[in-house]
């Protein structure tokens, strides 16, 4: 028997899988009794101007290590754009079972990276079932502080902010006045290949992945806010995979700490701050740039270059201000400063810095409209080039969620 196939595009394989999703997750009439299904997210509009340079492909969020290594870059200076690839949808699906309630969780929003990097195109997010003290799927690494996230119109701000998405299997204990929590995490790395990033041996490098990343958490709460400490352990490993008498093969040990809180400190006015060092945890940072880099060896022929994870320091400050009950701002300055290795390049991204001041009203509960002011900085390597952009950016946002199943309880 001959069997026959066609081709789906990709957006309909998402739409039917998203069909799919959703009719999976409604319980039948027998079932509805302890179980629910909310549809949640938010549509949000944005109108900017970029009055210097910037990537195309990141033309509406202010990512530092995005901004031109040399000049002109990607001249001309000054550039409208428009973009809704924040908007967002997710469903969350609970239920009774026997061990306890379970909660199940999908999101995706309309942010294209990688392969489709600067493109409006359905993005995954999150997929991640929740039993009891245990999460598995994929949602923020322990490693992610999600509450110190500042009220920013600018997707995805600050840099130095530790947010990462992972496939996990987690172990969370919450008690009244502290947490903590253990993980396994899927393993990620990203290299620079620096001034020998077109020679040959290295293209028959690949990476070699062998255990989980560990990451840890503890909360502890406060008078007015919280504390959080957290770790992450990683195996950074690479094999050169071609016969060659120059052996490229490495490994390095990853880890960092991440210290944050937040802090009610009057009726009106919060703070949110958080301070991360580490050696090849970039890629667990907003915008920070690779985690490992090449160093020169030329003492010993046989392994003239090392790969070596990179030191980085980041840090945020930023404060939230309720004016009255409709009208609140956002003001605050982060910093990443990247240890570069003496083989990277000299355009190498070496120190980001951000700032940003913004004015917000919420005409009613579930909208927000406001105006932000941008700013950014990145410097290079060793060649002294630094270059920056002043950026406006005016938002609106309606948020929705919509529950099903009366009976079902959360």
């Amino acid at each position: 028997m001959k069997y026959f196939s066609f081709p789906l595009s990709k957006k309909l394989r998402q739409a039917l899988f998203l069909l799919l999703f959703l009719l999976a997750m409604r319980p039948t009439q027998a079932q509805e009794q302890g179980k629910g299904l909310e549809v949640y997210g938010y549509i949000k509009a944005d109108v900017g101007y970029n009055f210097n340079q910037t990537d195309p492909n990141w033309f509406d969020v202010l990512r530092v290590t995005k901004l031109p290594q040399y000049k002109n870059q990607f001249a001309p200076d000054g550039k409208i754009y428009f973009s809704v690839r924040e908007t967002r949808l997710g469903l969350n699906s609970w239920s009774q079972t026997p061990l306890g309630q379970l909660k199940a969780n999908f999101e995706f929003d309309l942010f294209g990276v990688g392969p489709e990097v600067g493109q409006t195109v359905f993005r995954f997010r999150k997929a991640y079932v929740e039993l009891g003290r245990f999460t598995v799927g994929q949602t923020e690494s322990l490693f992610s502080d999600v509450d110190v996230t500042p009220g920013t119109l600018d997707f995805g701000a600050p840099p130095s902010r530790a947010y990462l998405r992972t496939i996990q299997v987690r172990y969370m204990r919450a008690r009244e006045q502290d947490r903590w929590g253990i993980a396994l995490e899927q393993p990620d790395a990203v290299s620079d290949d620096g001034i020998y990033a077109n020679r040959i041996e290295l293209q028959h490098v690949r990476a070699a992945f062998k255990l989980p990343d560990v990451a840890a958490e503890y909360r502890r709460q406060t008078v007015n806010g919280y504390v959080e400490v957290g770790g992450v352990l990683k195996w950074i490993r690479w094999e050169n995979t071609a016969n060659s008498v120059i052996d490229l093969s490495g490994q390095e040990i990853g880890w960092g700490f991440n210290l944050s809180s937040t802090q009610q400190l009057d009726s009106k006015t919060s703070f949110k701050g958080q301070l991360v060092y580490g050696k090849g945890v970039e890629s667990h940072l907003t915008d920070a740039g690779p985690d490992i880099g090449i160093e020169n060896n030329f003492e010993d022929p046989t392994t003239p270059v090392l790969g070596v994870s990179l030191p980085v320091l980041g840090g945020l400050a930023f404060l939230e201000r309720s004016w009255n009950s409709k009208w609140s701002s956002t003001v605050g300055y982060s910093r990443v400063h990247i240890k570069n290795s003496d083989a990277q390049a000299a355009t190498a991204f070496k120190n980001g810095n951000y700032a940003i001041l913004n004015l917000l009203h919420q005409p009613f509960p579930q909208s927000l409209v406001g105006a932000e002011l941008q700013w950014g900085k990145r410097n290079n390597f060793r060649d002294g080039f630094s270059s920056s952009t002043v950026r406006v950016q005016f938002s609106f946002k309606y948020n929705f969620s919509h529950s099903f199943f009366a009976n079902a309880t959360q």
